[in-house]
């Protein structure tokens, strides 16, 4: 896995890939990464996000947790797998418009790194990217 050194929480300019199958909610998150300086790469399954990330680095994932082919709980636990025997960490936040109490410590158990409830709003985007940076 391809990880670049951890920005700090106060960085522009991250780049963020955005694992998203729906098309509105792509444009949407991409457009919010845009207006905070940074650059969103999308694609649509947990299987695509693995891919992408065994070829670039990124500063942090965003994953919807239900995806066809892959879901972004299978996608992280293969992201984690890969890290205990490479090494790296790659931070990742969680999203979901599915959102029920003890979802949060739920995805963290599972080893992400932070969560969101859809619909996204673009200072909690922002507030959860500086947080999950900070930490990590």
């Amino acid at each position: 896995m391809n990880q670049s050194p951890v920005p700090s929480a106060s960085s522009t300019g991250l780049k963020v890939l955005v694992a998203e199958d729906n098309i509105i909610n792509q444009r949407l998150v991409v457009g919010m990464l845009t207006q905070l300086g940074h650059t969103g790469m999308v694609v649509n399954d947990g299987a695509k996000a693995l891919k992408c990330l065994s070829k670039m680095k990124v500063d942090v994932v965003l994953m919807d947790v239900m995806m066809p082919n892959m879901d972004g709980l299978e996608a992280l636990a293969a992201i984690r797998g890969l890290e205990a025997s490479q090494g790296g960490h790659v931070p990742i936040i969680m999203a979901t418009s599915h959102d029920e109490p003890g979802d949060a410590a739920r995805y963290k158990r599972a080893g992400a790194d932070g969560y969101l409830s859809k619909p996204l709003e673009i200072g909690r985007l922002q507030s959860e990217i500086s947080r999950v940076l900070a930490q990590c």
